[in-house]
């Protein structure tokens, strides 16, 4: 996913739920607060907050495995990332 398009705070909270992290663990490997990322995850629409601080979010997930799927025809959401093997 592009810098340019948008997180909705579900992709965030589906993201964290999929790979099994507490929100003060992302929270931190943001460099944000744990209310911040909350207020992130609570948004229905994009996620709410700093564009830095969404990007941050967004970028320690993808580190964490995560794939972004934009919305382009069946909705947007989340899933990880293939492993080298190609096992998952």
């Amino acid at each position: 996913m592009s810098e340019n398009t948008q997180v909705t705070g579900r992709q965030i909270a589906a993201a964290r739920a999929l790979i099994g992290m507490a929100q003060a663990d992302l929270a931190a490997a943001a460099k944000i607060s744990v209310p911040t990322l909350r207020r992130m995850e609570a948004s229905e629409g994009p996620a709410a907050g700093m564009v830095n601080n969404v990007e941050a979010v967004r970028r320690a997930l993808e580190v964490a495995g995560i794939v972004f799927i934009p919305s382009g025809g069946g909705g947007a959401g989340v899933r990880l990332k293939m492993s080298e093997a190609g096992d998952d």
